[in-house]
Protein backbone atom coordinates (compact mmCIF):
# COMPACT_ATOMS: atom_id res chain seq x y z
CA UNK A 1 0.00 0.00 0.00
CA UNK A 2 1.43 3.79 -0.25
CA UNK A 3 2.95 5.08 2.49
CA UNK A 4 -0.05 6.91 4.92
CA UNK A 5 0.24 10.86 4.54
CA UNK A 6 0.57 12.71 7.80
CA UNK A 7 -2.82 13.53 8.43
CA UNK A 8 -3.87 9.90 7.92
CA UNK A 9 -1.62 8.93 10.39
CA UNK A 10 -2.90 11.07 13.25
CA UNK A 11 -6.09 9.07 14.28
CA UNK A 12 -4.07 5.73 14.65
CA UNK A 13 -0.68 7.76 16.38
CA UNK A 14 -3.17 9.33 18.95
CA UNK A 15 -5.08 5.90 19.82
CA UNK A 16 -1.71 4.83 20.40
CA UNK A 17 -1.35 6.38 23.18
CA UNK A 18 -4.99 6.46 24.26
CA UNK A 19 -3.73 3.89 27.26
CA UNK A 20 -2.39 7.13 29.19
CA UNK A 21 1.40 6.00 28.84
CA UNK A 22 4.35 7.92 28.11
CA UNK A 23 5.55 6.57 24.36
CA UNK A 24 8.73 6.98 22.64
CA UNK A 25 8.09 8.53 18.82
CA UNK A 26 10.56 6.10 17.42
CA UNK A 27 8.85 3.09 18.94
CA UNK A 28 5.55 4.35 17.98
CA UNK A 29 6.92 4.74 14.28
CA UNK A 30 7.73 1.09 14.28
CA UNK A 31 4.21 0.10 15.33
CA UNK A 32 2.74 2.28 13.03
CA UNK A 33 4.38 0.88 10.56
CA UNK A 34 3.53 -2.75 11.63
CA UNK A 35 0.12 -1.70 11.25
CA UNK A 36 -0.53 0.07 8.45
CA UNK A 37 1.84 -3.27 6.79
CA UNK A 38 4.33 -1.40 5.34
CA UNK A 39 6.80 -3.68 3.31
CA UNK A 40 10.43 -3.16 3.91
CA UNK A 41 11.12 -0.80 0.91
CA UNK A 42 7.80 1.09 1.89
CA UNK A 43 9.53 1.59 5.72
CA UNK A 44 12.96 2.02 4.16
CA UNK A 45 12.14 4.93 1.56
CA UNK A 46 14.26 8.33 2.08
CA UNK A 47 13.77 12.07 1.77
CA UNK A 48 15.41 13.39 -1.33
CA UNK A 49 17.46 15.12 1.43
CA UNK A 50 18.53 11.72 3.17
CA UNK A 51 18.60 12.55 6.74
CA UNK A 52 15.05 10.66 7.47
CA UNK A 53 12.44 8.42 6.13
CA UNK A 54 9.60 9.18 4.60
CA UNK A 55 7.21 7.09 6.93
CA UNK A 56 9.00 8.70 10.23
CA UNK A 57 9.28 12.12 9.34
CA UNK A 58 5.23 11.63 8.24
CA UNK A 59 4.68 10.24 11.88
CA UNK A 60 6.57 13.38 13.66
CA UNK A 61 4.54 15.71 11.85
CA UNK A 62 1.40 14.09 12.70
CA UNK A 63 2.76 14.49 16.33
CA UNK A 64 3.69 18.07 15.89
CA UNK A 65 0.46 18.99 14.85
CA UNK A 66 -1.20 17.04 17.52
CA UNK A 67 0.76 18.50 20.06
CA UNK A 68 0.00 21.96 18.35
CA UNK A 69 -4.13 21.34 19.00
CA UNK A 70 -3.43 20.47 22.76
CA UNK A 71 -4.21 16.76 22.11
CA UNK A 72 -0.70 15.52 23.23
CA UNK A 73 1.96 17.53 24.70
CA UNK A 74 5.85 16.36 25.78
CA UNK A 75 7.14 15.99 28.59
CA UNK A 76 10.47 14.93 27.37
CA UNK A 77 12.40 14.86 23.85
CA UNK A 78 11.73 12.10 21.62
CA UNK A 79 8.55 10.84 23.51
CA UNK A 80 4.67 12.04 23.98
CA UNK A 81 1.46 11.63 26.23
CA UNK A 82 -1.89 12.33 25.29
CA UNK A 83 -3.63 14.81 27.17
CA UNK A 84 -7.54 14.86 28.05
CA UNK A 85 -8.30 17.25 24.57
CA UNK A 86 -6.69 14.30 22.69
CA UNK A 87 -8.96 11.34 24.24
CA UNK A 88 -12.17 13.31 23.75
CA UNK A 89 -11.00 13.71 20.09
CA UNK A 90 -10.95 10.18 20.02
CA UNK A 91 -14.43 9.66 21.12
CA UNK A 92 -15.41 12.56 19.15
CA UNK A 93 -13.95 11.44 15.38
CA UNK A 94 -14.10 7.82 15.52
CA UNK A 95 -13.06 7.93 11.62
CA UNK A 96 -10.01 10.11 11.25
CA UNK A 97 -8.83 13.14 12.11
CA UNK A 98 -7.51 15.59 10.18
CA UNK A 99 -6.09 19.00 9.85
CA UNK A 100 -9.90 20.70 9.42
CA UNK A 101 -10.94 18.41 13.02
CA UNK A 102 -7.95 20.45 14.77
CA UNK A 103 -8.80 23.52 13.63
CA UNK A 104 -11.83 23.86 15.62
CA UNK A 105 -9.21 24.66 19.06
CA UNK A 106 -7.81 27.81 19.15
CA UNK A 107 -4.22 26.76 20.08
CA UNK A 108 -4.19 25.39 16.84
CA UNK A 109 -5.34 28.67 15.29
CA UNK A 110 -2.99 30.56 16.82
CA UNK A 111 -0.48 27.91 15.22
CA UNK A 112 -2.06 28.56 11.90
CA UNK A 113 -2.07 32.43 11.93
CA UNK A 114 1.11 32.79 12.70
CA UNK A 115 2.78 35.12 9.86
CA UNK A 116 6.39 35.41 8.82
CA UNK A 117 7.38 38.25 6.62
CA UNK A 118 10.27 37.54 4.40
CA UNK A 119 11.90 39.85 1.34
CA UNK A 120 12.81 39.17 -2.05
CA UNK A 121 16.17 39.16 -3.56
CA UNK A 122 14.16 42.30 -5.52
CA UNK A 123 13.21 43.58 -2.14
CA UNK A 124 9.31 42.51 -2.67
CA UNK A 125 7.84 41.76 1.04
CA UNK A 126 6.47 38.25 1.54
CA UNK A 127 3.52 37.13 3.61
CA UNK A 128 4.36 33.69 4.23
CA UNK A 129 1.31 32.49 5.95
CA UNK A 130 1.49 28.29 7.49
CA UNK A 131 -1.52 27.51 5.85
CA UNK A 132 -0.33 26.99 2.18
CA UNK A 133 1.95 23.66 3.90
CA UNK A 134 -0.77 21.98 5.55
CA UNK A 135 -1.95 19.50 3.23
CA UNK A 136 1.54 17.92 2.62
CA UNK A 137 4.27 17.67 4.77
CA UNK A 138 6.75 20.61 4.26
CA UNK A 139 9.34 17.92 3.05
CA UNK A 140 6.73 16.39 0.81
CA UNK A 141 6.44 19.62 -1.01
CA UNK A 142 9.87 20.31 -1.51
CA UNK A 143 10.09 16.60 -2.87
CA UNK A 144 7.35 17.23 -5.26
CA UNK A 145 8.91 20.56 -6.43
CA UNK A 146 12.09 18.84 -6.87
CA UNK A 147 10.97 15.87 -9.21
CA UNK A 148 8.98 18.19 -11.03
CA UNK A 149 11.62 20.16 -11.69
CA UNK A 150 14.10 17.15 -12.57
CA UNK A 151 11.61 16.02 -15.12
CA UNK A 152 11.47 19.10 -17.04
CA UNK A 153 14.94 19.75 -16.83
CA UNK A 154 15.75 16.01 -17.94
CA UNK A 155 13.40 16.46 -21.26
CA UNK A 156 15.43 19.60 -21.91
CA UNK A 157 18.56 17.85 -21.40
CA UNK A 158 17.61 15.16 -24.15
CA UNK A 159 16.15 17.25 -26.68
CA UNK A 160 19.43 19.39 -26.32
CA UNK A 161 21.72 15.77 -26.61
CA UNK A 162 19.34 14.85 -29.66
CA UNK A 163 21.06 17.70 -31.49
CA UNK A 164 24.31 17.01 -30.81
CA UNK A 165 26.31 15.16 -33.48
CA UNK A 166 27.60 11.64 -33.18
CA UNK A 167 30.74 12.34 -32.12
CA UNK A 168 29.76 14.61 -29.10
CA UNK A 169 27.16 11.99 -27.84
CA UNK A 170 30.15 9.14 -27.63
CA UNK A 171 31.96 11.97 -25.64
CA UNK A 172 28.78 12.60 -23.34
CA UNK A 173 28.81 8.91 -22.86
CA UNK A 174 32.08 8.47 -21.59
CA UNK A 175 31.63 11.65 -19.68
CA UNK A 176 28.61 10.24 -17.91
CA UNK A 177 30.34 6.71 -16.91
CA UNK A 178 33.70 8.36 -15.38
CA UNK A 179 30.75 10.55 -13.32
CA UNK A 180 29.99 7.21 -12.58
CA UNK A 181 32.59 6.01 -11.21
CA UNK A 182 33.89 3.77 -14.55
CA UNK A 183 36.87 4.30 -16.83
CA UNK A 184 39.91 5.43 -14.42
CA UNK A 185 40.35 8.98 -15.59
CA UNK A 186 38.91 10.99 -18.58
CA UNK A 187 42.04 10.10 -20.87
CA UNK A 188 42.21 6.40 -20.49
CA UNK A 189 38.30 6.31 -21.38
CA UNK A 190 38.71 9.13 -24.53
CA UNK A 191 41.55 6.83 -26.26
CA UNK A 192 39.08 3.39 -25.62
CA UNK A 193 36.02 5.06 -27.76
CA UNK A 194 35.93 4.10 -31.32
CA UNK A 195 39.12 1.93 -30.81
CA UNK A 196 37.87 -1.27 -31.05
CA UNK A 197 37.26 -1.79 -34.77
CA UNK A 198 34.09 -3.97 -34.59
CA UNK A 199 30.66 -3.11 -36.22
CA UNK A 200 28.91 -4.38 -33.93
CA UNK A 201 30.98 -2.17 -30.58
CA UNK A 202 31.13 1.67 -30.08
CA UNK A 203 33.46 2.00 -27.46
CA UNK A 204 35.74 0.26 -24.61
CA UNK A 205 35.72 1.41 -21.09
CA UNK A 206 37.21 0.14 -18.03
CA UNK A 207 34.77 -0.86 -15.40
CA UNK A 208 37.21 -0.19 -12.58
CA UNK A 209 40.69 2.12 -12.39
CA UNK A 210 42.45 -0.73 -11.94
CA UNK A 211 41.21 -2.26 -15.37
CA UNK A 212 40.71 -5.51 -14.01
CA UNK A 213 37.88 -6.19 -15.79
CA UNK A 214 36.13 -3.59 -19.03
CA UNK A 215 33.03 -2.76 -20.57
CA UNK A 216 32.07 -2.76 -23.99
CA UNK A 217 29.42 -0.25 -25.06
CA UNK A 218 27.30 0.74 -27.95
CA UNK A 219 25.94 4.33 -28.31
CA UNK A 220 23.11 5.10 -30.92
CA UNK A 221 22.02 8.65 -30.97
CA UNK A 222 18.76 8.09 -32.82
CA UNK A 223 15.07 8.83 -33.44
CA UNK A 224 13.71 5.66 -34.22
CA UNK A 225 13.02 2.47 -31.93
CA UNK A 226 15.93 -0.04 -30.92
CA UNK A 227 14.72 -3.15 -31.89
CA UNK A 228 15.88 -6.47 -31.48
CA UNK A 229 18.23 -7.01 -34.05
CA UNK A 230 20.63 -4.24 -32.61
CA UNK A 231 20.67 -5.45 -29.34
CA UNK A 232 21.32 -9.29 -31.25
CA UNK A 233 24.40 -7.57 -33.64
CA UNK A 234 25.65 -6.40 -30.55
CA UNK A 235 25.27 -9.26 -28.24
CA UNK A 236 27.27 -11.19 -31.13
CA UNK A 237 30.06 -8.44 -31.23
CA UNK A 238 30.17 -8.71 -27.18
CA UNK A 239 30.33 -13.06 -27.59
CA UNK A 240 33.32 -12.30 -30.41
CA UNK A 241 35.31 -10.34 -27.50
CA UNK A 242 34.17 -13.54 -24.62
CA UNK A 243 32.63 -10.28 -23.35
CA UNK A 244 30.28 -10.99 -20.54
CA UNK A 245 28.26 -7.47 -20.45
CA UNK A 246 28.01 -4.51 -21.86
CA UNK A 247 25.85 -1.01 -21.87
CA UNK A 248 23.35 -0.15 -25.35
CA UNK A 249 23.03 3.50 -24.75
CA UNK A 250 20.24 5.85 -26.91
CA UNK A 251 18.40 8.69 -26.98
CA UNK A 252 15.44 7.02 -28.60
CA UNK A 253 13.87 4.28 -26.78
CA UNK A 254 13.95 0.34 -27.31
CA UNK A 255 11.14 -2.22 -28.49
CA UNK A 256 9.48 -5.20 -26.32
CA UNK A 257 10.91 -7.47 -28.00
CA UNK A 258 14.43 -5.68 -27.87
CA UNK A 259 14.06 -5.51 -23.89
CA UNK A 260 12.94 -9.17 -23.89
CA UNK A 261 16.43 -10.18 -25.83
CA UNK A 262 18.74 -8.70 -23.49
CA UNK A 263 16.59 -10.18 -20.67
CA UNK A 264 16.75 -13.98 -21.77
CA UNK A 265 20.51 -14.44 -22.77
CA UNK A 266 23.67 -15.15 -20.72
CA UNK A 267 25.54 -11.90 -21.53
CA UNK A 268 24.45 -9.28 -19.93
CA UNK A 269 23.91 -6.18 -21.16
CA UNK A 270 22.01 -3.12 -19.58
CA UNK A 271 19.95 -0.89 -21.59
CA UNK A 272 19.57 2.71 -21.27
CA UNK A 273 16.83 4.45 -22.99
CA UNK A 274 17.13 8.25 -23.90
CA UNK A 275 14.72 9.12 -20.44
CA UNK A 276 17.03 6.81 -18.43
CA UNK A 277 20.58 8.73 -20.31
CA UNK A 278 18.76 12.05 -19.08
CA UNK A 279 17.72 11.18 -15.56
CA UNK A 280 21.37 9.52 -15.34
CA UNK A 281 22.97 12.98 -16.47
CA UNK A 282 20.97 15.03 -14.21
CA UNK A 283 21.60 13.21 -11.24
CA UNK A 284 25.53 13.22 -11.63
CA UNK A 285 25.78 16.65 -13.34
CA UNK A 286 26.64 15.47 -16.50
CA UNK A 287 26.02 18.97 -18.81
CA UNK A 288 23.93 20.55 -16.16
CA UNK A 289 25.00 22.81 -13.43
CA UNK A 290 23.69 23.77 -10.04
CA UNK A 291 22.18 26.83 -9.81
CA UNK A 292 20.23 27.23 -6.42
CA UNK A 293 21.32 25.38 -3.25
CA UNK A 294 18.82 25.10 -0.46
CA UNK A 295 19.63 23.79 3.23
CA UNK A 296 17.12 21.40 5.37
CA UNK A 297 18.07 21.68 8.46
CA UNK A 298 17.03 19.79 11.74
CA UNK A 299 18.17 19.93 15.70
CA UNK A 300 21.28 18.45 16.70
CA UNK A 301 20.10 16.40 19.31
CA UNK A 302 23.99 15.36 19.92
CA UNK A 303 24.47 18.99 20.74
CA UNK A 304 21.78 19.11 23.22
CA UNK A 305 22.08 15.95 25.26
CA UNK A 306 23.41 16.72 28.61
CA UNK A 307 21.98 20.59 28.00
Amino acid sequence: MPIPDYQTLMRPLLQLAADGQEHKLRDATLTLAEQFQLNEAERSAILPSGTQSVFGNRVGWARSYLKQAGALYSPRRGCFVITPRGLQLLKANPHSIRIATLAAFPEFQDFKNRRHVTKTESGQTLDMDSDIIFDDTPEDILASAHRLLCRNLEQEVLETVKEASPTFFEKLVVDLLIKMGYGGNRQDAGRAIGKSGDGGIDGIINEDRLGVDVLYMQAKRWEATVGRPEIQKFAGALQGQRAKKGIFMTTSNFSREAKEYARSIETRIILIDGEKLAALMVEYNVGVSVVEHYEVKKVDTDYFEGG
